[in-house]
């Protein structure tokens, strides 16, 4: 029995290799005594290599359960895993079970965003592989959300698997992975640049997806986190990159949005739309919410018009021809208004749009310099120089009524 640890400040992983049995059960757990700090507060078992567990190693295991509150069980191999959940651990205490091991190497990649990047496996699959250091708990709330989105009518495809992702690179680390079973589906973004004939019927379609998302009215009882919070949170992590004067008037921007209990995407991007039998069903699901469309209409024109970095790449297709989609579908999910109403809210969803232009560096802490910098640059030219227009705009906000 080999028992070896790993810490990063206070949370600890204490690494098991080969048979905790009675045998070896009384100094692994002199070892761990020994070893784990006394400031420790979150505390992971690392099961990738226990190959044996007797009655003397789930004493263990139950014990440190008791001491700390953060403690989980993670990388159960099958035959350790049977034992685990045949005694009851599993209710008592987080265990996770080990993940099959797949690699991208070969497989051509669909998207590309914040939290990390889409890749056709093969014809029916579609995985999407989490940036390092994404936790299983970001992986499990982006589970939950898409469960919950599906139940409330969003059209969202349901990942069936939570995979490991060998690294593609020397010096990487594995990462999580959620696949996805789409038959013969492509991205919106895809469609379009191989088809700009049909953009005016993807454009209706990319509307009436957004109108029908924005009549789902959450209730309380659901999982489904508030948007607007979720949005001050996120602007409140990039101080780091921007003046407090900066912070008050992206803040200032987002407490004047209405309050709503409409179910929201928040990343409804072309690329994470895929087309499906001609009908749109969404992916990547780690940032829904509920709150007043506006929200989601300006964080779609952030992704589909004002991007910032290589909007090929992230988006899929030229920005013109992204522009040229939005243009079409923004009209279409507006049509029934008059002229005026329609050009309020236009501007309403371009102001709005300006605080996910800076609030996406939250999405990471590991963004190139050179994409910070860019951000940073541009603030002046699209808030400080405008504030006086935006703050009129928003005052504009209290008659978009739901």
């Amino acid at each position: 029995m080999k028992t070896t640890f790993r810490t990063n400040g206070t949370n600890v992983i204490i690494c098991l290799e080969g048979s905790l049995d009675t045998a070896t059960s009384a100094q692994a757990s002199a070892e761990i005594n020994a070893q784990l700090p006394a400031s420790t507060s979150q505390l992971t078992v690392d099961a990738s290599h226990l190959e044996y567990i007797s009655s003397s190693g789930l004493r263990i295991l139950l014990s440190l359960s008791k001491r700390f509150t953060n403690f989980r069980v993670t990388d159960v191999q099958p035959q350790v895993y049977e034992v685990l959940e045949t005694t009851g651990f599993t209710k008592i205490m987080t265990v996770e079970r080990a993940r099959r091991l797949l690699s991208v190497d070969g497989c051509p990649m669909i998207g590309i965003g914040g939290v990390g990047k889409v890749y056709r496996l093969d014809g029916d699959t579609i995985i999407k592989v989490f940036r390092e250091g994404t936790t299983m708990d970001e992986v499990s709330r982006e589970i939950t959300m898409s469960k919950e989105a599906f139940v409330l009518g969003m059209p969202t495809a349901i990942s069936f698997d939570v995979v490991k992702v060998k690294p593609t690179a020397e010096g990487e680390a594995e990462c999580y992975g959620l696949v996805y079973e789409l038959l013969k589906a492509d991205t919106l973004s895809y469609v379009i640049k191989c088809h700009p004939d049909q953009i005016d019927t993807f454009a209706r379609k990319y509307a009436e997806l957004f109108r029908q998302i924005h009549q789902i009215e959450v209730p309380a009882s659901t999982n489904v986190p508030s948007a607007i919070e979720t949005e001050r949170r996120q602007v409140e992590h990039i101080r780091r990159y921007f003046s407090q004067e900066n912070i008050d008037m992206l803040l200032s921007i987002i407490d004047s949005i209405p309050a709503g209990n409409r179910l929201l995407h928040l990343d409804l991007q072309t690329k994470n739309a895929m087309v499906q039998d001609d009908e749109l069903m969404l992916i990547d699901m780690g940032e829904v919410g509920y709150g007043h469309p506006l929200l989601d209409m300006g964080h779609a024109y952030s992704s589909m018009v004002s991007l910032v970095g290589d909007y090929d790449t992230i988006i899929g297709m030229p920005r013109e021809l992204g522009k040229r989609l939005w243009n079409l579908a923004i009209d279409y999910y507006l049509e029934d208004l008059p002229a005026d109403v329609v050009a309020e809210r236009k501007a309403q969803i371009e102001v709005v749009s300006c605080v996910r232009n800076f609030s996406w560096l939250s999405l990471s802490d590991s963004f190139p310099e050179a994409v910070v910098n860019e951000c940073k640059a541009l603030f002046d030219e699209r808030v400080t120089k405008r504030y006086d227009y935006i703050k009129d705009v928003c005052k504009t906000f209290v008659n978009w009524t739901l």
